[in-house]
């Protein structure tokens, strides 16, 4: 199978394949309600409402603040008819070479309605990456971040980061013109939010847990830690149902938008994405069932979450044969990324995600290129992987570093003694239920 590439020259797309992608859209939320029941399940019972209303307040901040700053700076509705690889932007001129580094879209969305489909599309695409980007970190300060710092994050990562990435990956920017002005392969590809969402929601993830610490009683000991399970395998493994409903209709839009791919490449998309996650919640299955005597449900549910990230990157660009080895690596490495965070690093990260969707998309766009055809390809997805650990972390790092010293990010002891809801919110997700023991908290 040769990838899909986008030409130098993208047609525009026809209004039945724009309703296609309308559609596929609007069941990409899914994607979204799974990852926060994911995150949901994965903490404590004492702070279920908290992570779910908190999964709202997110993913409301993130859509308005990109309303209001974000698609300016992204720049998609300035693009051309014909390409929104051709969209216009602040460019300074370095060794004879255009550098494409920020957007110039209109103010609050302007002309919205007036816009090429394509471009409305793609800024509805953009809509629900950043609510997804922005979501991922709140699931790792889980517990102990409190609602005001999750919207704070949430509206820097909507006004600065993500605006950030999602132009020069999508909108025209330097990333992308990697094999226009240096011949590698076809730029830096990303059609399924791999770099501009799950890397970068994983590098924020490591970010808070960095900034807010672990959980009270998480390691007592150096050198130790303690066990702190999700309260609800349920809503995590649902969580992962819904999840790949989202993916399927994120991969294939992506292919759509981003690659212009024809309609017979998107079954294939669809069958690799799902290929993908399969093998890697069957390796993380064995892996597991071999480590501990049997399958953990938390971590299986971990290793089907990177495999759909991992396609995020390949599913539209590799074969189904390759789509099954990238998933089955993401797969085996999964469980031994958590435990080497928590055990090793002393990282306390309850929903799993600097493993599941930094790692895991960081080795989904290896992948991506390293599977590639034409000369050059993995380089640039090398190169785009060097500007998120060496620009995007340490900018992430620092933004959130002087967040924290205006909204700070970790709650009271007390607050975190009697559980996020009953401190924030005034009453549990279960109220019929005794959901807290003094004498387990240390």
């Amino acid at each position: 199978m040769n990838p899909i590439l986008p030409s130098p020259i993208a047609p525009v797309i026809s209004e039945a394949t724009g309703a296609l992608c309308l559609v596929l859209l609007l069941l990409a939320p899914l994607a979204i309600a799974g990852v926060a029941l994911i995150n949901t399940g994965l903490g404590r019972s004492r702070s279920a409402a908290q992570a779910l209303l908190g999964s709202l307040a997110v993913v409301a901040v993130a859509a308005i603040v990109f309303a209001l700053v974000g698609a300016t700076l992204t720049g998609s509705l300035a693009g051309a008819p014909a390409s929104l690889s051709s969209s216009p932007g602040h460019i300074f001129h370095l060794a004879g070479k255009p550098w494409n580094w920020l957007g110039a879209g209109p103010f609050l969305l302007g002309g919205l309605g007036a816009a090429p489909l394509e471009s409305q599309l793609a800024l509805l695409f953009e809509f629900l990456a950043v609510a997804m980007a922005a979501l991922i970190p709140w699931g790792s300060g889980a517990d102990r971040l409190r609602l005001t710092a999750g919207a704070a994050t949430a509206a820097v990562l909507a006004a600065i980061v993500f605006p950030l990435i999602a132009h020069w990956v999508w909108a025209g920017g330097w990333l992308s013109q990697l094999g226009v002005n240096f011949s590698l392969g076809a730029g830096f590809l990303d059609p399924g939010g791999a770099a501009s969402i799950h890397v970068l929601g994983g590098l924020s993830a490591l970010a808070i847990a960095w900034i807010a610490g672990s959980r009270k009683g998480k390691f007592p000991k150096e050198g130790f830690s303690t066990a702190m399970p999700g309260h609800n395998a349920v809503y995590v493994l649902f969580g992962c149902m819904l999840a790949l409903v989202g993916w399927l209709a994120f991969n294939v839009a992506g292919a759509i938008l981003w690659l212009h791919a024809p309609l017979a490449a998107l079954p294939v998309t669809a069958v690799n994405t799902m290929l993908s996650a399969s093998a890697a919640v069957a390796a993380t299955f064995l892996v597991t069932r071999i480590r501990f005597g049997k399958p953990d449900a938390s971590l299986c549910a971990n290793g089907w979450l990177t495999g759909l990230v991992a396609s995020s990157a390949s599913a539209a660009l590799v074969s189904p044969g390759q789509a099954l080895f990238i998933g089955l690596i993401a797969g085996i490495a999964t469980p031994l990324l958590v435990e080497v965070l928590e055990l090793a690093v002393s990282i306390d990260d309850p929903s799993g995600a600097i493993s599941v969707h930094a790692v895991g998309g960081l080795w989904g766009l290896i992948a991506a290129g390293l599977f590639a055809s034409q000369t050059g390809q993995f380089i640039a997805q090398l190169v785009g992987v060097a500007t998120l650990l060496g620009l995007i972390l340490p900018l992430v790092y620092l933004l959130f570093w002087l967040l924290n010293r205006v909204v700070a990010f970790r709650v009271d002891p007390d607050g975190e003694r009697i559980g996020m809801d009953l401190h924030e919110l005034g009453g549990g997700a279960y109220p019929e239920f005794v959901i807290h023991r003094d004498d387990s908290y240390r």
